[in-house]
Formats: structure tokens, sequence, C-alpha cells
């Protein structure tokens, strides 16, 4: 059985009375929209609810689905403990996601025999899914503001609260897949809300001031949400909605990904941004098997498609490059300069091969970064020898990473940066985010931030991150180096 239906809906603490106190009339439409959710949501009559939530236990690279058999939250961060909810989870849901989510999601599942085991006892294509690293058991606001309004009209249900990660979009619409897979196993009748407020930097006087990309992204998701439209919601770039300050557009993803193929009428019923946060009610109503609406499988030919043509313009740095670490993940071969001669040899500008520099080789795939090493000084004979070197442990050897699989190789978009010789400042006043890169060194501690990076903006935030990276705690004095770059694409 597909799921029932799907809801949109933000989790302003404001919008109770307990909470607001006579502010939260101020949005009386948003109240009077969810109050038509809940009144939707008790018609449908769901055994279950699956609530996604930006406030559940959060992973960079997991997406924790909460476990055990109940759980309790109150308002009380918020001043108003009287609100309270005490959840019944579905177990027996819980335990189908985490299992096909373990197999490798819905496609690798359903050819499995369920006996292909790596070491440690997981499945060799795993999905980070599961209900490890519970942090925090209790219901969040995220969770408990759907459940305010929902338990007015309807309480006989189970739950199933499911965090949001820092891993791609993609990911997220895959989470969703294996949730609609799981509904389908266990045949519950199942309703999903997606919890998520919009832009927080709608108006100066807000608590979050401004941000342009505000109104835009709200004005974006509403059309893309209100329209059903789910596609585009692969189109909303990571540092956007980082400087619109959204919360939700991950949440309306997986949500996405959980009616994958299915029709779905999509209907818009507010959108305010009273208090200079956005938030925006759509309602989904879904029916029968639309084989026009697998996005996902639409979004990747596509991109697929871009990024071959990309890779016929790609320079000699970064054709080097690709070179370098797609010969050894696909049959492990080590390429020298000296190797190359008769083959690439010929096509490298002569500077490649007589000049020394730095050089970083950073690799993203569907947006998000998948690796990044680089040396800040030569250490080879060339530029060319430190490319090829250095690529092979951008895909390899970052710590952050598991290894770049040959199955991964076409969806990687890389750029080479090389570095000219670092200087050193005596303020962080000689720096420009745009144009130098920064190094940062106390004792023995050492690193180092690229210019002109999405989603950094300023230079202490580039310092921060700097010290981050070479575990330099707050504080601490350190010395500046500043470098320029020639970024090849």
């Amino acid at each position: 059985m597909p799921i029932l239906g799907a809801f949109m809906v933000p989790h302003p603490p404001i919008i109770l009375p307990e909470v607001g106190r006579g502010e939260e009339k101020k949005i009386s439409n948003v109240i009077e929209a969810y109050e038509k959710v809940a009144d939707e949501i008790a018609s449908l009559k769901p055994e279950t609810i699956i609530i996604s939530s930006p406030h559940s236990v959060m992973y960079s690279d997991y997406f924790h689905i909460s476990p055990g058999k109940s759980a309790y939250g109150d308002m009380g961060r918020f001043q108003a403990e009287e609100v309270s909810f005490d959840a019944e989870y579905d177990e027996e849901l819980v335990k189908k996601i985490s299992r096909i989510a373990e197999m490798g999601g819905p496609d690798f599942y359903e050819k499995s025999d369920g006996n292909q085991k790596g070491q440690g006892g997981l499945s060799i294509h795993e999905f980070p899914a599961g209900t490890l690293g519970e942090r925090d058991p209790s219901l969040d606001h995220g969770t408990l503001i759907p459940l305010y309004f929902i338990c007015k009209k309807y309480t006989d249900f189970k739950l199933v609260r499911i965090g949001l990660s820092g891993l791609p979009l993609a990911l997220h619409y895959q989470m969703g897949q294996i949730i609609q897979k799981a509904v389908e196993e266990t045949g519950r009748r199942v309703v999903y809300v997606a919890s998520g407020d919009l832009a927080h930097k709608m108006k100066e006087e807000g608590p979050y001031g401004f941000a342009p990309e505000a109104p835009e992204y709200d004005k974006r998701i509403m059309e893309v949400c209100g329209s059903g439209e789910f596609k585009n919601l692969f189109d909303f770039d990571e540092s956007f909605c980082e400087k619109a300050a959204e919360c939700g557009h991950k949440s309306f993803v997986m949500m996405a990904g959980a009616l994958d193929g299915l029709s779905v009428k999509a209907k818009a019923l507010v959108h305010e941004a009273t208090f200079g946060v956005g938030y925006g009610i759509c309602t989904f109503e879904v029916g029968g098997p639309d084989d026009s609406r697998h996005f996902l499988d639409e979004w990747r030919k596509e991109k697929l498609s871009e990024l071959r043509e990309r890779q016929k313009d790609e320079d000699p740095y970064v054709s080097l490059a690709r070179f370098s670490l797609e010969s050894y993940i696909s049959a492990g071969k080590t390429y020298h300069v000296k190797d190359l001669r008769g083959t690439y040899y010929e096509n490298l500008p002569q500077e490649m091969l007589t000049q020394t520099a730095g050089a970083f080789v950073s690799i993203h795939k569907n947006g998000a970064l998948r690796g990044c090493i680089g040396t800040i000084l030569p250490t080879c004979e060339c530029v060319a020898e430190e490319i090829l070197q250095n690529a092979i442990s951008a895909a390899t050897n970052d710590p952050r990473f598991p290894m770049i699989t040959r199955e991964e190789l076409p969806w990687l978009e890389i750029s080479v940066d090389v570095l000219d010789k670092p200087e050193p400042i005596s303020s962080p006043d000689d720096l420009d985010v745009k144009r130098y890169g920064v190094i940062v060194t106390s004792g023995h501690k050492r690193g180092l931030l690229l210019p002109n990076l999405d989603g950094v903006d300023d230079v202490i935030q580039q310092i921060n991150i700097a010290c981050q990276k070479a575990g330099i705690p707050k504080g601490e004095e350190i010395s500046l180096e500043r470098f320029e770059v020639v970024r090849h694409l």
C-alpha cells in the first residue's frame, strides 16, 4: 500500500498559544491552514505517521531513525512544559526501513538474497541509515508542533521519526524511496509529514536579519512544492540554501522521495513571513503509479549528460587529475610523468612539466565535497607530477570520506588549484576570501583553506574554518600566511 498523503508544514514555537501568548494571532492564516492539514490527516485515518524533522538527531553522514517503543517530549525549552506528548513508535516499520537501508536501498534489496556481507557484518552496499547513535530520545519541537495540531483531531496512530543529514539532496530523496518501499512491504496506512521552516532571513527586523536569497528561496520553494514538480528541488544550490538560512529543504526532498513514481495533486495553502521566518504549508494528495514522476532517475540522467559534456572541455590540469584517479580506481594503476610519454605527455602545456608548485585536487559529487588533498609547497619535480599524486590521494586518503568507488567515477566534478608561494601576513586585514587562501599555524598544527569557496563569505569565517581543520582551539595564538591560486575547472 503506498503512502496515503503527505504534508509540508512549519514548526515555529510561537504558533502555539502556550508559547505565543497572543503573538500567534498574527499568523492566524498559518494556524488555519495547519488545522486543515490536521483535518485531512484525520480523514485518512493513518496507522502510522512519519515525520522527518530538522531538529531530530542529525549526523553529517547518516540518517538517524529514532529507536525504541516510545518517546516523550515537551515544550519546556520554550517555557511551555504543559505542552507534552507521549508517542508510541511503529517498531515494525522502523525495523523494515533499517533493513532495506542495510541492504543498500530498494534496488539492491530486491535483487539480494540478504547474505552479501562485508567486513563487520555490514552489507557491501549499505545505505547510511538506521537506529544507531541515539543521543537524545526526547521528541524535538520539529516533531512536537505537527503533533500538537494533529492530535487535536486524531490520535489513533503510531509514529516514525527520522532526522536529516549532511549528505547530498540525492541521498535524501533515496532515503524517501527506502521509506516508500518499507511502507509497501509492511502494508501500513501511512501519512508523511515533512516538518521544516523556510528561509530565516526574510526581514531586517527579524531574529536572523535579512538576506536577498531568503525571499527568493521562499518564492521558489512554494512554486515547486505548490505545483508538485519535485525534480526542481534538486536545483537549489547548497550555498544558496545556506545564505537563505532555510531549515526544511532536505525534509521536503525526503518526502518527495517517499512519493517517487506516484501521482500527486499538490496544493499550496499558505505562506507567511510575519516574524522574519518563512512558514509554508502544502498538501499532497497521493494517487496511483505514475512513471513520469521518477524524479531522481530523471535528474541523474540529465546530470550525467551535463557532466559528460563538461568533461569534454576540461583543461589539461583537470584532465590529468581525472586520468590519474580513474586509472587508480579502475585498474589500480599509478602513473608518473615518465609513464605518460607517448600518451598524455605530448598534450600537456610546458609549464606543467617545467614549473614546480603546490597543488590541491578537489573532488565534488552531486554538489557536495567528496575529497580534497594537496600540497602547500612543491614536493615533486613538476606540477604535473604533483597533480598525478594528489589526485589519487584526494580520491583515496581524505580522512573525512571513504575511498571513491568505480561506480562514482562518472559523477565526479574535479578542480585543480595551483598555489603561489605563501607569504606571511600580520593581520586578517591583509586577507580577501575571494582572492587569497589562508594558512594558520600554531606550534606543530597547521591548517589551510583555499580561496573563493562557496559559503565562505568573510575573513573571520575563513580563518576559523582553517583553525578547525588544523585542530587549533578557539582563542589560541596563531600566525597567518596568505597565498593566491590559479583555479582550473
